[in-house]
Order: C-alpha cells, then structure tokens, then sequence
C-alpha cells in the first residue's frame, strides 16, 4: 500500500493496525471514532495542526519495512 495525503485513516489502520503508533505520536487519540475512520490524513493533519507530508512519509517508511520482511 503506498500512502498519500489523501489517503483514509481508516483504509491505513485496515491495511496494518501498527501504523496507528504514528497518529498517537502527534496527538491523535481518537481513531476509534467514526469521524475520524473517514478523515483523509490531510484532513486530520489540518486539524490537529502536524505535517501531513511528514507522516506520509514516516507510515510509508515503516510499511516498506514491514513488506520486505514479508518478502
């Protein structure tokens, strides 16, 4: 999975539940919440005022990891 800005937080968590340690890092708490399920990371990045650019690249990093350890 490649993550982008526009990418649903839900579809992320879905895709691998050990990324949800990088939006507890930057104070987002509340991903059990359906609003924020459906929140683009853009989105969710906007609210809570973090870099929405460096979180993409932090989630994408650690997937990449986690596939090639599968491989």
């Amino acid at each position: 999975m490649k993550v982008t800005k526009d990418t649903i937080i839900g579809d992320v968590l879905d895709y691998n539940s050990g990324t949800a340690k990088f939006f507890f890092e930057i104070g987002m708490h509340c991903l059990g919440c359906p609003a924020s399920k459906g929140e683009s990371i853009k989105e969710a990045c906007q609210v809570h005022g973090t870099d929405a650019d460096e979180l993409v690249r932090k989630i994408n990093e650690y997937l990449e990891t986690i596939e090639a350890k599968k491989a």
